[in-house]
C-alpha cells in the first residue's frame, strides 16, 4: 500500500501541449493506487512567484501527501532539485529549489527535512535537459508516495538554505500605503498583499491611487453588495483584501495588472483633498 495516498500537483505547463498528461502517466507507472490531484496548470509561463502564491493560498487545504510543483525557468542549470518535509513526514513538498515552495513551507510550520534530489535510481534517464517534471519531479513524488525514505534520495541539507520566498512587502510612503497587485483570478478580482487590519488606519471609504488615477473604494461583505459601476473592496477566502466589480473584472476597470504598485490614501488624500472618477472598462 502507498505511504502517502495523494500527490496534488501544480505546474505551469498549461493543458495545449503533452506535458501534463506524460507527468501523469509517470506517476501512474510508478504509484498506481496514488490519486494525483491537480490543483493548478494555469500558472502564467515562468512566474515562479504566481506559483509560489497558488502554493500558500492553498497548502492549508491540501491533503496530506506529496506535493509537486513545477514552474522552472533554470531547468538544466544549477538550481537544486529539491524535496522539503513538513510536519514530521505528514508532508512533502517536491520542486525546483527557486522559491516557489518556500512560502507554503513556511504556511505549515516551516521544513523538518530536506535533501536534494540527486538519486538517478529514483529519476527517469534523461534524453535532454528541459523537462525535470518528468524526468526528476515525477518519479521522486511517486517514490516519495510509495514510501522511500527521504534520505534515499539524496544528501540531506539545511533547510535555512532553501531559496526564500519573493512576497512583496507593504510599506508608507509620503501618506500612502503602498502595496502590490499579488495576483488576478479569471473574473478580474485582484487580490492584494495586504490584510484588513492593515487598512485600520486608512478609513472606509478610502482612495485607491493607480498611476495617476484616484478611486474611491469602500469595504463591502460580498460582491452582490457592490454596487452597479463601483469598485468595491472585499476580504477574499484567503483572508486579504481584493479589489472587484460586481458582475465585471476590477482589474480591466482599473487597468490593473499583477505585480503592479498600487496606493491607499486617507479619502481626505495626504493634500487634503481627493478626486473620485469614474472609470471606463478597458477595451
Amino acid at each position: 500500500m502507498p505511504h502517502h495516498s495523494t500527490i496534488t500537483f501544480l505546474s505551469d505547463f498549461g493543458h495545449q501541449d503533452e506535458f501534463v498528461g506524460v507527468v501523469h502517466s509517470v506517476i501512474r507507472s510508478i504509484a498506481p493506487e496514488v490519486a494525483v490531484v491537480d490543483l493548478t496548470h494555469g500558472i502564467r509561463p515562468h512566474d515562479v512567484r504566481a506559483g509560489a502564491l497558488a502554493l500558500a493560498r492553498s497548502v492549508e487545504y491540501l491533503c496530506p501527501g506529496v506535493v509537486l510543483a513545477v514552474v522552472d525557468p533554470g531547468v538544466g542549470t544549477d538550481r537544486r532539485a529539491v524535496a522539503v518535509e513538513v510536519g514530521d513526514g505528514v508532508s512533502v513538498l517536491v520542486g525546483p529549489d527557486n522559491g516557489l515552495l518556500a512560502s507554503a513551507v513556511a504556511m505549515v510550520g516551516g521544513a523538518s527535512r530536506a535533501v536534494e534530489l540527486t538519486s538517478t535510481d529514483h529519476q527517469l534517464p534523461r534524453i535532454g535537459s528541459t523537462f525535470d517534471g518528468r524526468d526528476v519531479f515525477a518519479p521522486a513524488a511517486a517514490h516519495l508516495a510509495m514510501g522511500v525514505d527521504l534520505t534515499e534520495f539524496g544528501p540531506l541539507i539545511d533547510p535555512a538554505t532553501l531559496m526564500p520566498g519573493l512576497l512583496p512587502i507593504i510599506g508608507v510612503e509620503d501618506g500612502a500605503l503602498v502595496m502590490e497587485a499579488l495576483w488576478i483570478d479569471q473574473y478580474g478580482n485582484v487580490q492584494l498583499n495586504i490584510s484588513p487590519d492593515d487598512l485600520a488606519d486608512w478609513g472606509d471609504p478610502f482612495t485607491l491611487v493607480v498611476a495617476d488615477r484616484r478611486q474611491t473604494i469602500a469595504m463591502r461583505r460580498a460582491y452582490r453588495e457592490i454596487g452597479t459601476n463601483e469598485v468595491g473592496a472585499v476580504v477574499d477566502s484567503s483572508g486579504l483584501v481584493s479589489l472587484a466589480v460586481n458582475g465585471g473584472s476590477a482589474a480591466a476597470t482599473l487597468g490593473i495588472s499583477p505585480n503592479d504598485e498600487l496606493r491607499i490614501e486617507r479619502l481626505d488624500g495626504p493634500s487634503g483633498f481627493s478626486t473620485p472618477v469614474t472609470l471606463g472598462r478597458s477595451e
